[in-house]
């Protein structure tokens, strides 16, 4: 067995595809066991694809919520 691939490895993969699929992070927290969401994102290796997804639908719900009021005066 490798050398670097140990039980940690298994946790750290298991909380990061959860996260990626979409999964509720609370519930992701309690998959594993954690008492706080911190220790669970020490756990959590998102690709750059998944966080820049993220950041861009976060980013665009903003502007859309920022938008919103002046749309409607039109």
């Amino acid at each position: 067995m490798d050398a670097e691939l140990d039980f940690h490895s298994l946790r750290r993969s298991y909380v990061t595809h959860l996260i990626e699929a979409g999964w509720d992070p609370l519930f992701v927290q309690q998959q594993v066991g954690h008492e706080h969401a911190s220790t669970t994102a020490i756990y959590t290796c998102v690709s750059s694809d998944f966080r820049t997804r993220t950041l861009r639908q976060a980013l665009d719900a903003t502007m859309d919520a920022a938008l919103r009021p002046a749309r409607r005066a039109r």
